[in-house]
């Protein structure tokens, strides 16, 4: 860490370092911003697609291909970063991700577009790492308490103008714009990180562990296979899911078998001897499961029972966004400047908790403020747990795994999104076309029997009767997949009371000194001076 902040130095003069790295954060925001923004955009622009290159079929595979891609790289690229050095390993994932966007907006047919957005997907792998991994380098974790609001605010940007910013382009400039629009946006932080970011230069000797990068890269794909088609395009218990099941727990379990025997292995299976970067990865996982979940189904209540436009899906959120943005900055401050940080996710595991509680007791006399007012509680608790479990975990091992440390949170959220959206998606659709069958009869089951999402165009072709029971159907849907999410947040409650406040490296000569605690294996000898 020292090396790193002596190598800034070195190259851009001590006085012009803050400036340095704050060319170097927005870099990293637009490069995280890059990653995120790309499915809501595409999302909105999807119809037109299908529209020009036909394929319907094959829909599902332009989301599929690149949340594939983008889970089974994303260790990759936090290790390949600790191997041989985190701004090379960076550069490349810019670079493959918008040489993606470029071959995806030249798409010809869906066949092309699926495996452009596979390449795109690779890239998008390597930029929520590298923005990750390239902070944890540059400030030290007291410091980068400040900075949360930031990343809070880049992730609230996308949500909310995802799909504002998908069908502006659409409209007026094509669909394929929406695949261009990255390029721009890609060069600026390309250009910024090769000029001023400086960090020391790594050439491992060791091997890639291509084994285990098979194997972990086959568990991965089966097990998001399966989340996203059980349910959907086979049932559950189907012979094809069974298969993929059995195919990732053997591959995973091979995997971390094989871990412990490789020379450099791909996950280092001793960052989890650390209670809390243990702790962090599950309080991850229940966060991206509750997330995406929430962000999944609040739109589609909101527009299904409230009226509400689906032009403005983003802004429905806005009461969630806006309140995890805040709290995310005040506990960012709050750890900047005490260095004590366990009350939140605490703190936030028990918000949630309570927030997806009320959100489970809407019905069809909620009112639009009384929702927000639900959402803002959720948004209040993802606020506390979303920067603070990487702080943690980062905060947790050594400089040496700082790449695969945050690689594997950010996998961990990966993984907990893909099971939020099949399993409470499949609570949700069992429960409305049970209601639909109960209230409707066999009007009610031939208007779900093909999907239990239903758009506002045929929504309103729909009798008033039918259509009435449709909104007590999305109701009681809801309700399920929000109870649901309110026990799986329990379960970060819990797990957040065991975390062990170890005092954040870079805080000054009494954390400078602190010797690395035996469980969390934080080595706590070199922090970095000098940031902004």
């Amino acid at each position: 860490m020292a090396e790193t902040a002596q190598a800034d130095t070195g190259e851009a003069g001590a006085g012009k370092q803050p400036r340095s790295v704050r060319v170097v954060l927005l870099a990293l925001m637009i490069a995280m911003m890059l990653a995120m923004l790309d499915n809501m955009i595409i999302g909105t622009a999807m119809p037109t697609i299908v529209g020009e290159l036909g394929g319907l079929e094959h829909l599902s595979w332009v989301v599929t291909a690149y949340t594939l891609a983008t889970a089974a790289s994303t260790p990759l690229w936090g290790k390949l970063g600790d191997m041989y050095g985190r701004k090379g390993s960076f550069m490349t994932s810019i670079v493959i991700f918008l040489a993606g966007s470029a071959l995806s907006g030249m798409a010809q047919d869906m066949g092309q577009l699926i495996g452009f957005r596979a390449v795109q997907g690779l890239g998008a792998g390597g930029l929520m790492v590298g923005v990750m991994a390239i902070i944890g380098d540059l400030i030290p974790p007291r410091e980068r308490g400040k900075y949360q609001g930031m990343m809070a605010g880049v992730m609230a940007l996308a949500m909310i103008g995802g799909p504002l910013v998908g069908g502006t382009i659409t409209d007026h400039w094509g669909w394929r714009w929406s695949f261009y629009i990255n390029l721009p946006l890609g060069a600026i932080a390309l250009v910024a990180v090769s000029a001023v970011l400086h960090l020391p230069k790594k050439r491992s000797q060791a091997r890639i562990d291509y084994l285990g990068a098979a194997l972990l890269t086959v568990g991965i794909t089966a097990i998001v296979l399966v989340t996203t088609w059980g349910g959907t395009e086979y049932a559950w218990t189907s012979a094809r899911i069974m298969e993929l099941t059995g195919i990732g727990v053997a591959a995973l379990v091979g995997f971390v078998f094989w871990q412990t025997r490789a020379a450099e292995p791909i996950v280092p299976l001793h960052i989890f001897r650390s209670r809390n970067f243990t702790l962090m990865s599950v309080i991850g996982f229940i966060v991206g499961f509750v997330m995406f979940g929430a962000t999944l189904f609040l739109p589609l209540y909101q527009q299904s029972v409230q009226g509400a436009s689906a032009t403005n899906s983003g802004l429905l959120l806005l009461p969630m966004l806006g309140a995890m943005l805040v709290t995310s900055m005040v506990a960012g401050r709050v750890t900047t400047n005490t260095g004590r940080y366990k009350i939140f996710p605490v703190l936030g595991g028990a918000l949630m908790t309570v927030g997806l509680f009320l959100l489970s007791t809407m019905d069809t006399d909620t009112t639009r403020f009384t929702s927000g007012l639900y959402m803002a509680v959720v948004g209040l608790g993802m606020g506390c747990l979303m920067q603070i479990t990487m702080l943690v975990a980062q905060n947790s091992v050594e400089m040496k795994d700082m790449g695969v440390a945050s690689s594997s949170t950010t996998l961990f959220r990966t993984l907990g999104s893909s099971f939020g959206v099949a399993i409470m998606g499949a609570l949700f659709n069992h429960r409305v076309q049970d209601v639909m069958a109960e209230r409707a009869g066999a009007l009610g089951s031939k208007v779900t029997e093909s999907s239990a999402q239903l758009d506002a165009a045929s929504l309103a072709k729909l009798p008033e009767a039918a259509r009435e029971a449709y909104q007590h159907a999305v109701s009681s849907g809801t309700h399920g997949a929000f109870l649901l999410g309110a026990a799986v947040a329990v379960l970060a409650l819990v797990v957040s009371v065991f975390v062990k406040e170890v005092p954040l490296k870079g805080a000054g000569p009494q954390a400078a000194d602190a010797p690395a605690d035996g469980e969390d294996g934080a080595s706590a000898k070199t922090p970095v001076t000098g940031a902004v």
